[in-house]
């Protein structure tokens, strides 16, 4: 599964892991991606997406059929 929120465009950001004696080495902070399915009314189906904590809260807030409009936008297909 790819760290790629479908809603919210969240992807991994990258950065260094700092150690004790101060070396660097390189770094993935991935986002908290969640495979979540929803019903769909207007469909007459069930779609899963892959959201991220914010996106799951995102859909609470303004709906699926919202939610799926945003994403079709965004051109990911659902």
């Amino acid at each position: 599964m790819s760290a790629h929120c479908m809603l919210t465009g969240a992807q991994p950001g990258f950065g260094n892991r700092i150690s004790h004696s101060h070396r660097r080495t390189a770094r993935r902070f991935d986002p908290n991606i969640q495979r979540k399915r929803y019903w769909l009314p207007s469909e007459g189906r069930h779609v899963r997406l892959q959201l991220s904590a914010r996106g799951i809260k995102t859909v609470d807030t303004i709906g699926v059929e919202a939610a799926v409009a945003r994403i079709r936008a965004r051109g990911v297909k659902v």
